[in-house]
């Protein structure tokens, strides 16, 4: 995958006529004016960052950021920048940033922008955050429920792939938002996400979200990634689950017999026992599926199976 000069694709040079009108209407306000906060906390920069008003943003921008008020927050903790991204205004991110904003900046949830691209689905801001060239953004930065960008990428694409298992045929606003959800995922990973990073509050990987949720393509292509400790990967635990684990107590699940394989094939253990001394088959559900599941678990490794569903991401 290749992110070469992605300005070209993202961003446009602004309408200089349209420029020139805005900064003369922003020349008439006086300080406190362009510094005014509505009861939402939020400033002219604010609510044209989320109209997607660019050239009126840039104009403000210009004032703010002599005024060094590029990062003031509303009262949920957003600045103009944070607010741009929740809205999917790239141009304006990629100016905002231009200007100096701090792409590190989190709200009161602890989300940086980079949390809140993952979690709508939005790859032009991620893309054009890091086609800045700042080397101080943080891919690894935690938001308050302890999960990384990479994390709530993986997460949102859980709700999709949720979606998709529900709806049939599939609208295409449901194909988009999954595409888009994978191309966070892949540029996150490009970027310098760690896969192996784990949540503070419960020590899950994207491996462990991933088969909690049943969703098997995108354990496949977490366990395909090149030039990886597969074994250790797999084997990770989350207060004493491995992803295994995760798999066996799926309850009744399409794709769980598929996911075991998936898990074995790439050096899962079985005998591992959580914190409750439990192996793997011990938390097959009951009945006939749990028990032809039983000798795959005993065996331990397997081969891929042609028997996997075909996957993509």
């Amino acid at each position: 995958m290749c992110i070469t000069n992605p300005e070209m694709t993202l961003v446009t040079d602004l309408d200089p006529a349209l420029l020139e009108q805005a900064r003369a209407e922003i020349r008439n306000m006086d300080v406190v004016q362009l510094l005014h906060q509505d009861g939402d906390g939020d400033t002219i920069l604010h609510l044209y960052a989320a109209m997607g008003m660019r050239s009126h943003a840039y104009a403000v921008a210009e004032q703010y950021q002599e005024l060094g008020q590029l990062d003031v927050k509303e009262h949920k903790g957003k600045t103009p920048l944070l607010v741009a991204t929740a809205a999917n205004q790239a141009e304006i991110v990629h100016d905002l940033i231009a200007f100096g904003a701090d792409v590190n900046a989190a709200d009161q949830k602890g989300q940086t922008a980079l949390h809140l691209a993952a979690t709508y689905g939005f790859p032009n801001i991620i893309q054009v955050i890091f086609a800045s060239g700042l080397n101080t953004v943080n891919v690894e930065a935690r938001n308050f429920e302890g999960l990384t960008p990479l994390h709530c990428a993986v997460i949102s694409q859980n709700a999709t792939f949720r979606k998709q298992s529900a709806l049939c045929p599939l609208p295409e606003s449901i194909l988009i938002r999954n595409q888009e959800n994978q191309r966070c995922i892949q540029l996150l990973l490009q970027l310098g996400a760690i896969y192996t990073s784990q949540d503070i509050k419960s020590n899950k990987t994207v491996l462990h979200f991933a088969v909690q949720e049943g969703n098997f393509p995108l354990a496949n292509f977490f366990l395909e990634l090149p030039n990886m400790d597969t074994k250790m990967f797999v084997n990770m635990k989350a207060h004493g689950n491995t992803a295994l684990h995760m798999a066996a107590g799926l309850p009744e699940h399409p794709y769980q017999e598929h996911i075991i394989r998936l898990l074995l094939s790439h050096g899962a253990d079985p005998t591992i026992r959580n914190l409750e001394n439990d192996q793997a088959v011990h938390l097959l559900p009951p009945g006939k599926a749990g028990e032809q599941m039983k000798p795959l678990l005993k065996r331990g490794r397997v081969m891929s199976s042609s028997r996997n569903p075909s996957v993509s991401l």
